[in-house]
C-alpha cells in the first residue's frame, strides 16, 4: 500500500495524464499504470508486461512532464513490472475517479488566492459549499477566460465531497451537456442522463453562455436546472458574462439565472498576482526563484490568472532548458516578444484566433485548410498544435471557442496544448520556433 501522500500525488499526475490524450488512448495504454513508491528522486511505476516497452517509448516524455508537474522536475519515472510487494489500489480508485468525472484535486480553496477583484465571489462560493440550498440558489459567477471561474467550481465540487456528509456532486460543462444530451437522444438513453444530472446535491455548470442557439439542449437544461432547484438542492453556473448578456439565450433561462446571487471576477490586482506566483513556485516546489523574477511576471502579465501562470512555466521551462537561474533578466527576455509594453500602458496587442491561425500558416508554409483539414502529417499536426497553443496564450477566447475555429472540441485544444508546452521545454527548435512566431505575433 502505498502512502497518504504519495497516493495524492499520483491521483494529480493521473489527473493531467488524462487530460493529455484521448479516451482511446487512455483506456488502452494508461490507465492500468500504478505508482508503487518514491524512492529518493525516483518515482517507480508498475505498467503490465502487454503495455511497458509502447508506454516507455510513445508516452515515456508525457509521463514524465506530468511527473515533474506535480512532483518537481528532479523527479524521474522508472516504468517496472507489475510486483505483488505493491499494492496502489487507492491511488488509482481516487484517480479514476478524477479523471471520469473532470474534477482537479489541485483545484481547492486553500489554492485560491483572494484578492478585492474575487472576495465576494469566493465567499459566496464557499458559503454554498458549507450550506449547499440554502444560502445562495442559484449561485452565478461570471468573468473573462481565465480568472478563476472553473477553480472556484472544482473547490465547491472538492470540499463538499470531502465535507459535505456523503452529497452528491455533478461538475459538466455546457458543452458536455449538450455531447452526452445529444447521445442520450440517439442512443435512446435519456433516463440515465436525466438521472445522472437531475438526483444530485450539487449541479456545478462550466461555460454556460455556449448553451446558446441550441433550442433542444435549452430545453432539457431549463428542465434540468428546474428539476434540481425545486428539490433543494444547489446550483452553480458560471459564463464569460453576466445572464443579462447571455442575449442568444430564452428570457425564462436568464431569469432562473439571475434568480439567485450573481457575481464577478474581476482581473486581480498587482499584490494578488505576486501572491499567486509565490504560491504557485510553493505549490510546484520550484527552487532558486529570484524575487526579482517574480516581480516582473506580475507586472507584465495583468489580464488573468491563467496568463500569469503560464507566463511562469514558460520562464521556469526556459531556465531548465537553457541551465540558466530563474532572474528578472531571464524573466524579461522570455516574456519580452509576448508581453511588450505599448504606448507606455504596458498592455498587450489583442489578437484574435484567425488572425493567429493565419500568421502561423505563413509561418509554417501551410495553407489554411490545412490547418483546419484532419491531416496528421507532422508538419500540419505540429503547426495546428501551435496555433491552438498561442490561440489559448494570447487571446481571450475559451478552449470551446478555439476548438470551433478548428473544427475541433475542447479536449483537443487541451491536448495540443499540453503537447506544445512540453515539446518547447524539451526541445530547443521547436521553442525557438515558437517563440519566433510569437514575436512576429507581438509586432
Amino acid at each position: 500500500m502505498i502512502d497518504d501522500r504519495l497516493a495524492h500525488s499520483w491521483t494529480r499526475i493521473r489527473f493531467e495524464l488524462r487530460q493529455a490524450v484521448t479516451d482511446s488512448t487512455w483506456h488502452l495504454w494508461l490507465e492500468d499504470l500504478q505508482a508503487r513508491e518514491l524512492v529518493g528522486d525516483c518515482l517507480v511505476v508498475e505498467a503490465p508486461d502487454k503495455v511497458r516497452g509502447w508506454v516507455g517509448d510513445r508516452f515515456g516524455r508525457m509521463l514524465q512532464a506530468c511527473t515533474a508537474s506535480v512532483l518537481g522536475p528532479d523527479v524521474r519515472v522508472e516504468l517496472v513490472e507489475p510486483g505483488t510487494a505493491a499494492d496502489g489500489g487507492d491511488a488509482a480508485t481516487g484517480g479514476g475517479g478524477t479523471a471520469e468525472d473532470g474534477l482537479n484535486p489541485r483545484l481547492t480553496f486553500d489554492q485560491f488566492v483572494i484578492g478585492d477583484a474575487n472576495r465576494l465571489a469566493h465567499c459566496a462560493a464557499l458559503a454554498v459549499s458549507e450550506l449547499p440550498g440554502l444560502a445562495y440558489n442559484p449561485l452565478f459567477i461570471c468573468g473573462s477566460p481565465g480568472l478563476g471561474k472553473t477553480h472556484l467550481l472544482h473547490s465547491i465540487a472538492n470540499y463538499v465531497r470531502a465535507y459535505g456528509g456523503g452529497a452528491t456532486v455533478r461538475y459538466t460543462t455546457a458543452e458536455a451537456f449538450t455531447n452526452n444530451f445529444v447521445g442520450a437522444l440517439r442512443g435512446g438513453a435519456m433516463e440515465n442522463f436525466k438521472a445522472a444530472h437531475r438526483n444530485v446535491d450539487v449541479l456545478l455548470v462550466d461555460d454556460v453562455q455556449f448553451l446558446r442557439a441550441k433550442a433542444k439542449t435549452e430545453e432539457e437544461f431549463f428542465h434540468t436546472f428546474n428539476a434540481v432547484h425545486a428539490t433543494g438542492a444547489q446550483v452553480v453556473l458560471t459564463s464569460d458574462r453576466p445572464p443579462r448578456d447571455l442575449d442568444a439565450l430564452e428570457d425564462r433561462l436568464r431569469a432562473r439565472f439571475e434568480a439567485g446571487l450573481v457575481t464577478e471576477l474581476g482581473r486581480p490586482d498587482a499584490a494578488t498576482r505576486l501572491t499567486i506566483l509565490r504560491k504557485r513556485v510553493h505549490q510546484d516546489g520550484i527552487e532558486a526563484v529570484d524575487e526579482s523574477a517574480l516581480d516582473l511576471i506580475a507586472a507584465r502579465v495583468d489580464e488573468s490568472v491563467r496568463a500569469l501562470e503560464g507566463a511562469l512555466i514558460r520562464v521556469v521551462a526556459f531556465a531548465s532548458l537553457t541551465g540558466r537561474e530563474i532572474t528578472g533578466e531571464l524573466a524579461g527576455e522570455v516574456l519580452g516578444g509576448l508581453y511588450p509594453d505599448l504606448a507606455g500602458r504596458g498592455g498587450r496587442v489583442r489578437l484574435t484566433v484567425p488572425e493567429i491561425q493565419q500568421r502561423t500558416c505563413d509561418a509554417f508554409g501551410i495553407s489554411l485548410e490545412d490547418l483546419r483539414s484532419s491531416s496528421r502529417t507532422a508538419t500540419v499536426a505540429w503547426a495546428r498544435q501551435v496555433a491552438m497553443y498561442l490561440s489559448r496564450e494570447l487571446t481571450d477566447a475559451t478552449l470551446p471557442a478555439i476548438g470551433l475555429a478548428f473544427g475541433r472540441n475542447h479536449t483537443t485544444v487541451m491536448h495540443a496544448c499540453r503537447r506544445t508546452t512540453e515539446r518547447i521545454a524539451a526541445d530547443r527548435v521547436a521553442y525557438e520556433a515558437v517563440h519566433r512566431l510569437t514575436l512576429e505575433l507581438g509586432r
